[in-house]
């Protein structure tokens, strides 16, 4: 009886230590769920192909699939907790946001929706989810990208938030979705280097009012961590011994030398999805902080398959061309896990 006893109060220490430490731990998801759409056509946006009747018979039943699955992927990323914010990218509307929300096993949690329409010529956006017993928004905007010839452009916004995490600690967040390559590598390159120059100024700002400010910045950049864009206009560089709370740091750096990646094109795995944090972030020596190998890109085998043509795994996307494939999306999530020191 003794040793059962001891057993027992052993296991239950261990336990409740778990608790306590699960109690000081957060994590921030960003994900790209690839053309979450409606079923209905937008007469002002160019949805037409994500309709019952459009090229990729878009229908009811298909969207829900792609709500549980997206839901799936954000339960199951719950090794610490559910996530306490979401950045999501490639969202057309609240409505989705709302079936998300109500019609999957999310409605669990009680995450809430900050979202906004957006000037992108798709439709689509950038929004964040946030649990609202775990963070308290203090406030949001969103920031169009603008040309040098002072034209807006017709793509996403940036979408920044500040509250307290946990009660103990304020964060700023920045959710991004860059403009896209699909005009062409070099013919876009400036978009995303202005949509970088924005970002940058912006984060100047708070570190203005703030020095020592904890800053997360995520997104889909469409750009290496290692572009000019990211490098230079952004001024995000690699993790060094030597942290200074108002540089940035990407912590994606070493994913591609790593052989890791977001999405692939062909044979090539490409790091788009990034995690990016203010030095305040890594060297606070109280309240919220990260260490570099916290940031990681989700492979949960269900989000992979075979890649018959070019070897290995590519993510499981939704539709493969226009032929319906049934699973999530062409990108893979990226996690940053957080503690409360």
């Amino acid at each position: 009886m003794k040793t059962s006893f001891s057993f027992i109060v052993f296991l239950f220490l261990i336990l409740y230590g778990q608790a306590q430490q699960n109690e000081n731990q957060y994590s921030v998801l960003f994900y790209n769920v690839e053309n979450l759409f409606d079923i209905k056509n937008d007469s002002i946006t160019d949805d037409d192909e994500f309709t019952p009747e459009g090229e990729r018979h878009w229908t009811y039943k298909r969207l829900n699939v792609k709500l549980q699955n997206t839901a799936k992927i954000i339960l199951s990323l719950s090794e610490w907790k559910v996530p306490t914010l979401v950045g999501l990218c490639e969202i057309e509307n609240r409505y989705v946001l709302e079936k998300l929300l109500k019609e999957t096993p999310l409605k669990t949690v009680p995450y809430k929706i900050i979202h906004k329409e957006s000037p992108d010529f798709r439709g689509i956006d950038v929004a964040l989810l946030y649990n609202d017993t775990q963070f308290y928004p203090l406030n949001y905007e969103y920031y169009p990208l603008i040309k040098r010839n002072g034209e807006m452009m017709n793509s996403r916004e940036i979408l920044y938030v500040s509250g307290v995490m946990g009660g103990v600690d304020t964060i700023h967040v920045f959710v991004n979705h860059w403009p896209s390559r699909y005009s062409g590598v070099m013919e876009t390159r400036e978009l995303r280097k202005e949509a970088a120059s924005l970002l940058h100024a912006k984060i100047e700002l708070v570190l203005k009012n703030t020095p020592d400010a904890k800053i997360i910045v995520l997104g889909d950049f469409n750009d290496q961590p290692n572009d000019d864009s990211i490098e230079k206009c952004l001024q995000a560089q690699a993790v060094t011994t030597e942290l200074v709370s108002h540089e940035l740091y990407n912590l994606s750096e070493d994913w591609e030398a790593n052989g890791q990646g977001t999405l692939k094109y062909q044979s090539q795995w490409f790091v788009f999805d990034q995690v990016i944090v203010s030095g305040a972030m890594l060297v606070a020596k109280e309240g919220l902080y990260a260490q570099p190998e916290w940031a990681t890109i989700c492979k949960l085998p269900y989000l992979l398959e075979s890649d018959e043509k070019y070897g290995g795994f590519k993510p499981k996307r939704t539709y493969t061309g226009y032929k319906y494939n049934g699973g999530f999306s062409d990108h893979l999530p990226v996690l940053l896990k957080l503690q409360v020191r």
